[in-house]
């Protein structure tokens, strides 16, 4: 079927062989640029006109036109490249009838090259004189109308390329990600931990509790599982001797999608032998204060309408202490299940058909009451044992040593003493699958290949996963995942 174009597409479709008679390729090649419009700025936006003309400053920069300013023989564009944006000024009598020419044929969005001499224009603006125009390639869709831009939410996640064209604070968060990693890394690295990578495709679904997606591997003629968690392998490899062990990587979960849930995301999960659920928070508090510092530049962030204080030390608080607090039920007390259900019913607490015991039931009341009011920084400590299958147990056996991160009433980080008593471990899979059996969808396999790991020896250890694109989020001051993906995934148009 032909392709249909609308006036605008047709004029720039005709302008290629006129590129083409001038001896220009629409489509270039290599372009060997000196600056980035960053780099410029931060070099010389304080420099006088005066200052500018006696030093005599060539730059040479590429990137997108978006805004040209025709004066018959003369213009004046805007240029952007990956970081910033610089206006330039073309005359014919300068770069040539040739090049102007060249120019000429110009529409917003085309990818050139500029170089020329810094100077200040009449009104002050840092420009670039141009003294050689070089078109790169051809932009053949019109972009968005300057003052209205791509301002449809669905348009913008369909169309992310597009959406970091036109919207600076878009590109400024694409950016920001890849540098809150690489502060995780170097903060990692920093402190002796071994970053490895571990397969996606798993023969079990396991290490969280989640409903997985499920492939096909056509040579084995088995279904395999695309990973809901790091945990096993990252363990199976700190029982091989990397006793400090991370790995960044996606994870895919076969659930919802709202505002702070994407079926596919990236986590760090980290191991460090001979440690313990301290060593995580110590661990925990100090990234989040290093981010804020180091990537964001202050110990207080604003997300949406809230200061978040990072400089003070984060609250430490326990599960049952925290509903206590809000409710005034002690779960601490021995209650039987039948008690802890008139509880919640009491309360309108929602229940499950799954559920056998208190612990379910004190997670529930935390989650009703609790979660939304834990604004700063806080931890929360001591699970109850059947929502924390892999945790090494508290001296009340009811619980474990478990702790998750809150920040606005969402969490941040998920960690534990690390279970290494395989007699322990194997109950705490069969207790899983018994509760698969009562209809849970999203409990955990066994693990033979991991149990048996274990048998080899397992030290002491604390481990913690704390979700990145959260995290982001956080640290740009979005509130919906999707911004913070470069392409998440989307409902059919």
């Amino acid at each position: 079927m032909e392709e249909r174009l609308n006036d605008q597409e047709q004029a720039r479709f005709d302008k290629l062989e006129k590129y083409r008679e001038l001896g220009v390729e629409p489509f270039g090649k290599r372009y060997d640029f000196t600056h980035s419009i960053r780099d410029i700025r931060a070099q010389y936006d304080e420099l006088s006109a005066e200052e500018l003309a006696e030093k005599k400053i060539v730059v040479d920069v590429a990137g997108r036109l978006m805004a040209i300013r025709r004066m018959g023989k003369a213009a004046f564009v805007n240029l952007k490249d990956e970081y910033g944006n610089i206006q330039g000024w073309l005359g014919i009598d300068v770069v040539g009838e040739h090049d102007y020419s060249v120019f000429k044929l110009s529409d917003l969005g085309d990818i050139v090259g500029l170089k020329g001499t810094l100077m200040r224009s009449r009104t002050g603006e840092l420009t670039i004189h141009v003294e050689k125009f070089t078109h790169i390639s051809k932009c053949l869709k019109p972009l968005p109308e300057k003052f209205h831009g791509l301002t449809d939410t669905e348009d913008r996640y369909r169309h992310r390329y597009l959406d970091m064209i036109v919207n600076d604070e878009s590109r400024k968060i694409a950016l920001m990600r890849p540098a809150i990693i690489k502060e995780i890394r170097r903060y990692c690295d920093d402190l002796g931990f071994v970053e490895v990578e571990t397969p996606i495709l798993s023969p079990i679904a396991g290490g969280a509790a989640a409903k997985p997606f499920i492939t096909h591997h056509n040579a084995l003629d088995k279904d395999f599982y695309l990973r809901i968690a790091t945990e096993l392998n990252l363990k199976k490899a700190m029982i091989g001797g990397i006793d400090r062990v991370y790995e960044i990587g996606r994870i895919f979960r076969n659930e919802g999608i709202d505002t702070y849930h994407n079926p596919e995301f990236t986590t760090i999960e980290l191991y460090q032998a001979y440690g313990d659920l301290q060593s995580m928070r110590e661990w925990t508090e100090g990234l989040f204060k290093d981010i804020a510092k180091k990537v964001v530049g202050s110990e207080k962030v604003v997300w949406g309408d809230i200061e978040i204080d990072f400089s003070k030390p984060f609250r430490w608080l326990s599960m049952t202490d925290a509903i206590k607090e809000q409710v005034g039920i002690d779960f601490t007390k021995e209650m039987s299940f039948e008690e802890a259900v008139a509880l919640a019913k009491e309360h309108n607490v929602p229940l499950e058909k799954s559920w056998n015991s208190v612990g379910y039931i004190i997670q529930a009341f935390f989650d009703e009451f609790v979660e939304p009011t834990l604004i700063q920084p806080t931890f929360i400590h001591t699970y109850p044992i059947e929502v924390s299958p892999l945790t090494k147990k508290s001296p009340d056996p009811r619980f474990v040593e478990r702790f998750e991160f809150f920040i606005n009433g969402n969490e941040f980080g998920n960690a534990y003493s690390e279970l290494n008593d395989p007699f322990d471990q194997k109950e705490r899979f069969l207790a899983q699958l018994a509760a698969r059996g009562r209809g849970d969808e999203e409990a955990n396999d066994i693990d033979q290949s991991f149990l048996d790991a274990m048998r080899y020896g397992m030290p002491p250890a604390g481990g913690i996963g704390v979700g990145i694109d959260r995290l982001t989020m956080l640290f740009t001051n979005v509130k919906s995942i999707r911004e913070i993906l470069l392409f998440p995934t989307m409902k059919d148009e």
